[in-house]
């Protein structure tokens, strides 16, 4: 599908296009030229491993399009796996409930809970309905659409600066008013343990975080808080 915004007609732009033609959409969805946001990545790119989905996610774009205003648009440069109901880190574990139907449900929906009674949390599910896998973006680097002062490090951040909240839980990213499209090139990523899981014991050891290596915009949690304390970080 499309969404109508803006897009110069450039030379690099054209050079895309006929990459497309000739080779169709690879491994990591449509190619897009740098600044054209406006092509969703498709369903079936979602029906993945929340390990695969996470790490391709790295470099991706998210848009979330307001009436009268310019679109958010920002790259993607942090994201955590998370793997159904035997992860004892993921809410799937808790089976299904008002708050974890989204994440049960199909590929390609949006997963917006709220955490520590002030953050909403945005999440891309994945792989399939039932599975309860879904990717948690933790960082992103502002493109267009924001004020100079905004930070999108860290999930809270990210989804407040987005302007998402849990009323577009659920919602299809294949369609406006918020999506993802493909990345342009393909960054260098670094893995460690998940943020803030050590309830979850040896799962919290795994190395399911992925980040942009050369991004600024990362989040900068404490040491504590990755995997469990005292365990060696992977």
């Amino acid at each position: 599908m499309s969404v109508a915004l803006p897009v110069a007609v450039s030379p690099l732009r054209v050079l895309y296009v006929l990459r497309n033609l000739v080779h169709g959409h690879d491994w990591y969805g449509p190619s897009v030229s740098p600044g054209g946001y406006q092509q969703a990545l498709p369903r079936d790119w979602y029906k993945r491993d929340a390990l695969v989905v996470a790490r391709a996610l790295i470099g991706c774009y998210v848009a979330h399009a307001r009436a009268g205003r310019e679109p958010l648009v920002a790259r993607i440069v942090e994201t955590e796996a998370y793997r159904g109901p035997k992860d004892l880190a993921c809410h799937a574990r808790a089976g299904l409930t008002k708050r974890t139907r989204a994440l049960l449900g199909e590929e390609g929906h949006a997963y917006v809970f709220f955490i520590y009674g002030m953050h909403d949390c945005f999440n891309v599910t994945c792989r399939g309905a039932g599975w309860g896998h879904a990717v948690l973006v933790r960082a992103a680097e502002p493109v267009s659409g924001f004020d100079e002062h905004t930070r999108l490090d860290g999930p809270g951040r990210f989804a407040k600066g987005m302007g998402i909240s849990r009323g577009l839980d659920g919602h299809d990213l294949t369609a406006p008013p918020l999506w993802l499209a493909a990345r342009d090139r393909r960054p260098r990523i670094a893995v460690t343990p998940r943020v803030g899981v050590a309830y979850a014991g040896e799962w919290a050891d795994h190395p399911w975080r992925f980040m942009d290596a050369k991004s600024r915009c990362v989040s900068r949690p404490p040491k504590s808080a990755i995997g469990r304390p005292g365990k060696a970080k992977r």
